[in-house]
């Protein structure tokens, strides 16, 4: 049985009582959420390891980072670099996003290699097949499609993004709309030019049970993508998108009443003033599924900065109900991350994370009151082991050491934490009596 057909019989598994003591939740709670499809733990059975993640109402904000190849850069020790960076700054769960080298090699790789959740697009190596074979995206068979979402769920992948919401009534409305750039996701576009070449329904849609089976043989966590999400400013929250989401929120409830947990993908590029509406009407149309967010970037004028912009929208969206933000490197709209660009915008991400969780958790605030408490004494040693990002910590203090070394080079001698000090000891109530 799936974790959800486990909770739905009021069993606990071991992986909830995982979940429920890194949450700092009673595991009937996780339970009870995960029998309403509020919240998800990605645990492919194939997928052996110690660590769990669950994903939804209540819980920390989680973070994903993307790895894998392309054409132009293949290279299995990188990808596996890569991932030892993500986790080591602390990722919940990586994507292997792969389209270049041997593709399964490197899956498999990084599913024996990752102690975190591994996610997959199946059909982007469908694709390549494809394409290595000397067709075009388009000339993919039906079971070309669904041979591989199978081999990468039987490999150990915790959770795939299939576009079952690019159907063809919503490449109707794509084609009718004044949508500035019509499709971004790549695995939206090689099913909708699939769609429009053979004049045949999504396979991902039109045999969405058989992918069912496959998902709860497994116990594989659905990632239902967006495959129309907006891909610039312009194009936000418009009817194509909008109406991609509708037909998400109906294969939510297929699934859930197959035992088949499910997350839904969300924007892409969205204004500020559009997250909160974003993420109510995602909670509103999927019945309050986990919903997996690919930053929201704010802003389409700053390449190279793409980590900021898409943590400003992470934080703004998980402040107001998204669960799970799948982080954006600098190299975003630019090529193919390097091993630093990976760890940095895991970084990132996890700091717009954290500003959210205040929002949500009163607790989670706890770290920052530590923080604050440690610079108040001036403990720096203290400080490291708090910080976010330790190692740059390190770095830092010990590249700007001053020769006062219980305080930092920005207030030297006037540091108001040490000078204010000996002004404000003795008996307060004496000290307001003398002021």
């Amino acid at each position: 049985m799936t974790q959800r057909e486990k909770a739905l019989k009021g069993t606990i598994t071991p992986e909830m009582r995982y979940t429920a003591k890194y949450e700092r939740m009673e595991p009937v709670t996780i339970m009870k959420d995960i029998a309403a499809g509020a919240t998800a733990i990605p645990a492919n059975r194939n997928h052996k390891r110690e660590k769990y993640t669950g994903v939804g109402r209540g819980l920390f904000t989680k973070v994903n980072a993307n790895i894998g190849t392309s054409s132009d850069n293949a290279d299995l020790k990188t990808e596996l670099r890569k991932l030892k960076a993500a986790v080591a700054a602390g990722a919940d769960a990586v994507m292997d996003l792969s389209t270049g080298g041997d593709i399964d090699r490197i899956r498999r790789a990084i599913i024996e290699h990752s102690p975190v959740a591994v996610g997959s697009v199946p059909i982007y190596q469908a694709a390549v097949t494809a394409v290595n074979a000397g067709k075009s995206v388009p000339e993919m068979t039906e079971k070309e499609i669904l041979d591989g979402i199978y081999k990468h769920i039987k490999d150990g992948v915790d959770f795939i993004t299939i576009h079952a919401g690019v159907t063809r009534s919503v490449i109707k409305q794509l084609v009718l709309s004044e949508r500035l750039n019509k499709i971004v996701s790549r695995g939206g576009w090689f099913l909708a030019g699939w769609i429009i070449k053979n004049k045949r329904e999504n396979p991902i849609y039109s045999r969405f049970d058989e992918i069912l089976d496959m998902a709860r043989e497994y116990d594989v966590t659905l990632s239902l993508g967006d495959g129309l999400r907006p891909g610039c400013l312009a194009d936000a929250t418009d009817r194509p998108q909008i109406q991609e989401l509708v037909v998400l929120g109906e294969l939510t409830s297929r699934a859930w009443k197959k035992g088949v947990q499910v997350m839904i993908e969300g924007p892409g590029h969205v204004p500020l003033h559009e997250i909160a509406a974003n993420i109510q009407l995602e909670k509103k149309l999927c019945n309050n599924a986990p919903f997996y967010v690919l930053g929201p970037v704010v802003t389409d004028i700053a390449p190279g900065y793409d980590h900021i912009t898409s943590a400003i929208g992470g934080a703004l969206a998980a402040s107001y109900g998204a669960d799970f933000l799948c982080y954006v490197t600098p190299a975003e709209h630019i090529g193919l991350p390097s091993v630093d660009d990976v760890r940095e915008g895991v970084i990132t991400t996890r700091i717009a994370a954290h500003a959210a969780d205040i929002v949500k958790r009163p607790d989670a605030a706890e770290w920052d009151e530590n923080m604050a408490r440690a610079r108040i004494a001036l403990d720096w040693k203290k400080m490291e082991g708090l910080a976010l990002d330790p190692v740059k910590f390190k770095r830092m203090r010990k590249a700007s050491r001053p020769k006062d070394s219980d305080v930092c080079t920005m207030c030297g001698k006037f540091c108001s934490m040490k000078g204010l000090k000996p002004y404000l000891e003795g008996d307060p109530e004496k000290l307001i009596g003398e002021l």
